[in-house]
C-alpha cells in the first residue's frame, strides 16, 4: 500500500488535508477516489492508515482509521559516509541503504574520487538524491527519510566525527591482513539508541593521509570479512551486519 511522508506533526481526530506533491501523486498518479487508503507518516513519527474522505481541486482530504505500532527504524542510528564513487553508484548506495535502515547518508569528495562537482551540481545531485532516498523510504515503509548531505571538502566528515559513539572506517588494508574482530566487537558493544557513523572510501580506496586524519579523531579501522568489496557493496554489507545483529538474532534471543 502506498505511504507519503508529510511535513505536520499528528492531532488525533483531525481531517488531514494535503496539497503539493502528495496530491498530485495520490490523485494522479495512484488515481485514488474517496474510500481509498494509503498510509500517512507525520513528521513526529506516527503512522496511519488513513481514508480518501475529499478530492478538492488541489487537495486531498484523509481521516485516519487506525494508527500502526510497528517498528521498522534500526535501533541503533547509522550514517553511511561514502567517498564520492565513479557513475551513478552513490544513487545505488542512497536508494539500498535507505532500504537497509540508514539513518543519514553522507557523500564527501575523497583523495581517490574521479566525480568533481561544483557547488551547483553538487546541490542538484543532493536533490536527487534526496528524492531516491525519499522514494526508497515509501517503499521500504520506513518511518524516517534518511537526509543525505554532500560535503564540500573532508573537513565537514571529520568535524562531525565528535557527534557519534563510533566511528567504523572500513579499511582494505585491514582485511588484507586479516584483520575480521573489530567490527563485530562494534557492532555488539552498541547500546540501543547509539549513533553510528561507518566511513567508505570511493574505488581505490581511502588515502595513508585520510586514514590518519581519521584515526587520530577516533575513527576504528575495520575489515569487513575476508573479500575485499567494492566501494558501493561495502556500506550495504555494514547496514545488514548492523540488521541482523541488533534485529533478527535480538528478536530471536529475546
Amino acid at each position: 500500500m502506498q505511504r507519503y511522508f508529510l511535513t505536520e506533526t499528528y492531532r488525533e481526530n483531525q481531517v488531514i488535508e494535503v496539497a503539493g506533491e502528495v496530491f498530485h501523486h495520490a490523485v494522479h498518479v495512484m488515481r485514488m477516489t474517496k474510500g481509498s487508503t494509503c498510509y500517512l507518516v507525520f513528521s513526529d513519527g506516527p503512522v496511519i492508515l488513513a481514508e480518501v474522505v475529499a478530492i478538492g481541486e488541489d487537495t486531498v482530504e484523509f481521516r485516519a482509521v487506525s494508527q500502526l505500532t510497528e517498528q521498522t527504524e534500526l535501533p541503533v542510528a547509522v550514517t553511511i559516509a561514502c567517498g564520492f564513487p565513479k557513475g551513478d553508484k552513490l544513487e545505488w548506495v542512497a536508494q539500498k541503504a535507505t532500504e537497509l535502515g540508514a539513518h543519514h547518508i553522507i557523500g564527501f569528495p575523497a583523495a581517490a574520487s574521479v566525480v568533481k562537482w561544483d557547488d551547483k551540481k553538487r546541490r542538484k545531485k543532493q536533490q536527487r538524491l534526496q528524492k531516491i532516498a525519499q522514494e526508497a523510504a515509501e517503499q521500504s515503509h520506513r518511518t524516517h527519510i534518511p537526509k543525505v548531505s554532500l560535503l564540500e571538502s573532508l573537513d565537514g566528515l571529520l568535524d562531525s566525527f565528535t557527534g557519534y559513539d563510533v566511528v567504523l572506517v572500513a579499511y582494505e588494508e585491514s582485511a588484507k591482513q586479516g584483520e575480521l574482530s573489530q567490527f563485530a566487537q562494534a557492532v555488539r558493544r552498541l547500546k540501543p539508541d547509539s549513533r553510528v557513523l561507518a566511513v567508505f572510501g570511493p574505488e581505490g580506496g581511502l588515502s595513508p593521509d585520510e586514514i590518519k586524519k581519521m584515526t587520530s579523531q577516533q575513527g576504528l579501522l575495520c575489515g569487513l570479512g575476508p573479500r575485499i568489496l567494492r566501494a558501493e557493496t561495502a556500506p550495504l554489507y555494514v547496514l545488514s551486519a548492523i540488521s541482523y545483529h541488533w534485529e533478527l538474532l535480538a528478536e530471536q534471543e529475546a
